[in-house]
């Protein structure tokens, strides 16, 4: 069974939904990092920057939530959640994958940061205008690909889908409007599945 080390709310909600949809057993393991957990020396020799997530896969152990989900989904092709290597479809997954990491939450995750994540004498009010203009930048490009579209890659749900309806779920978490209505309609209806329901209720356990 798979071992995920987790803590809700975080980034590997990402994971959770990923097995939910999947339908995988695995095991929560809390690591409240409010309380330290993440920089015990146990768990930095499973995720040496102490942060979640990381699997272990019966001895095999990853981290960082887009590698997860990829590994995730090559393990169980028939689910369709991530496309074949080498086709244009595996292509243009990949392209709004790196989209969702480097364009979109990069600069929500500097926002959180410089607002209630850091230490308050490591935070820069002044970076905050520039984070906003640029999730707006990046909220516009993809807000103008999903225009009529059910889902990223069109009419089949897929992990990059996780990655985008997780980080607009963050943006609204924290008070940081994107803009777009058809962003907003998009992480609502992606917020219906059976499955995130699931994710909810298994975080809820553990909150």
């Amino acid at each position: 069974m798979i071992k995920l080390y987790a803590y809700p709310r975080s980034r590997s909600t990402r994971v959770v939904w990923m097995l939910e949809e999947l339908g995988v057993d695995y095991e929560f393991i809390k690591i409240d990092l409010m309380a330290g957990e993440g920089q015990t020396s146990e768990f930095k020799s499973i995720h040496p920057d102490g942060k979640v997530p990381a699997i272990d896969d019966d001895g095999f152990v990853l981290t960082e939530s887009a590698a997860i989900l990829n590994y995730l989904g090559d393990k169980h092709p028939g689910s369709g959640l991530i496309p074949k290597a080498g086709t244009p479809e595996r292509a243009r997954y990949d392209e709004w994958s790196y989209f969702a990491l480097t364009e979109l939450e990069q600069p929500l995750w500097t926002v959180g940061k410089h607002t209630f994540v850091l230490p308050e004498d490591k935070r820069v009010a002044e970076m905050l205008p520039i984070a906003h203009w640029e999730f707006l930048k990046a909220c516009d490009v993809l807000s103008r690909w999903l225009d009529g579209k059910e889902y990223a890659l069109g009419d089949s749900f897929t992990a990059v889908d996780i990655l985008f309806a997780h980080t607009l779920r963050w943006a609204d978490a924290f008070k940081v409007p994107t803009g777009s209505e058809v962003l907003d309609a998009y992480r609502d209806r992606l917020s219906e599945r059976a499955a995130f329901k699931r994710v909810v209720e298994k975080e809820s356990q553990f909150s």
